[in-house]
């Protein structure tokens, strides 16, 4: 079996903290798992937080992958080179690893799509550390879809980034952008992508043989037929009917204010919503913790933690891994369903 690989995003915040809790209490959910980062982020923290672990390091991910780990072994794999590791103080992030936490994330995306390795799980980066170094990406999504980018790509949306959970799935038609600038990053092309890439990954990566989607309007009240806006009526509408004209299990706009209620989102499979917070507010009240961000549309399967770097709670018995853990499962779920 190939392997999934696991990046620590921020060596200062707690991504570091999450691997090694989760691996000290749920050491099986770690098999066919490799590590992708310098040896020292993991070490220093684990001696920091007292949790004894093994650690087996290689310099290629061949080696990594052929190594048969012991119950109390922890694989890691690390690409970046010595004069690019910076220096790591917990709690404190730098510029000094921002090329080191990139060499981890491109090398170990590279490995998916050379078909070296069968999923990504990604942990919290500091999106604003990494832009004084000149990433030009406003986060993890963007930028795997760079990645992933053929030279001619058609469509208007590759990809799109949904939160999901026992209790609600949520899909995004905006991701990290200020709310002034939503209305117009809205399409109907870029609309109409993103309903078949969530039609089409939760057929092929979750098993859902007819999936249901709800869609949010961007306007109170769904603009109230134009009284509040014209988005409704002038985008996401005639997206939406062009999705139903091929089959595809669509509503109307709606209104978010009410969608998310209990009644409501037992309907869906998922909702796909605006911006941002219209689908981040509903998901974390419901499941903060134990949600997981996934990318749909890349050509390999990519989970993530729900949170940020949380850089107040480094080395913090607080610190939960139970996000991480189920971005490890549903992983490895997506894969076997795919």
């Amino acid at each position: 079996m190939k392997p999934s690989l696991i990046t620590v995003g921020e060596p200062a915040g707690i991504g570091p903290d999450c691997i090694l809790r989760a691996f000290s209490q749920h050491p099986q959910a770690f098999q066919h798992c490799i590590i992708v980062s310098p040896a020292n982020w993991l070490e220093d923290r684990a001696r920091a937080i007292n949790i004894p672990v093994q650690f087996r390091v290689f310099s290629s991910l061949h080696e990594a992958s052929s190594y048969k780990p012991g119950p109390h072994e922890l694989c890691l794999w690390n690409p970046v080179p010595d004069h690019l590791r910076g220096t790591v103080t917990a709690g404190v992030p730098s510029t000094s690893t921002s090329h080191a936490v990139i060499c981890c994330i491109e090398s170990a995306t590279r490995a998916c799509l050379a078909d070296d390795a069968q999923a990504l799980i990604t942990g919290p980066i500091e999106k604003a550390i990494l832009k004084r170094q000149g990433f030009q990406f406003p986060g993890h999504t963007e930028f795997l879809a760079h990645l992933s980018r053929r030279e001619h790509v058609e469509k208007t949306t590759d990809f799109v980034m949904m939160l999901a959970s026992d209790t609600l799935r949520v899909a995004l038609l905006t991701t990290h952008m200020a709310i002034s600038e939503v209305p117009d990053a809205l399409s109907i092309e870029g609309t109409l992508d993103c309903i078949r890439i969530v039609d089409h990954d939760l057929k092929q990566r979750f098993g859902i043989r007819e999936p249901r989607l709800g869609l949010c309007g961007l306007n109170p009240h769904a603009g109230e037929q134009g009284h509040f806006g014209k988005e409704e009526i002038e985008i996401l509408a005639p997206a939406a009917r062009i999705a139903a004209t091929e089959g595809i299990n669509i509503t109307e706009p709606l209104p978010a204010d009410t969608l998310f209620s209990a009644n409501n989102r037992k309907n869906f499979d998922a909702i796909i919503c605006c911006y941002h917070d219209q689908a981040l507010i509903p998901i974390k009240a419901l499941s903060f913790g134990d949600a997981v961000n996934v990318t749909l549309g890349l050509p390999f399967v990519r989970t993530s933690v729900d949170h940020g770097t949380a850089l107040d709670l480094v080395g913090s018995p607080d610190v939960s891994s139970t996000s991480l853990l189920a971005a490890i499962v549903m992983a490895r779920d997506m894969c076997d369903t795919a």
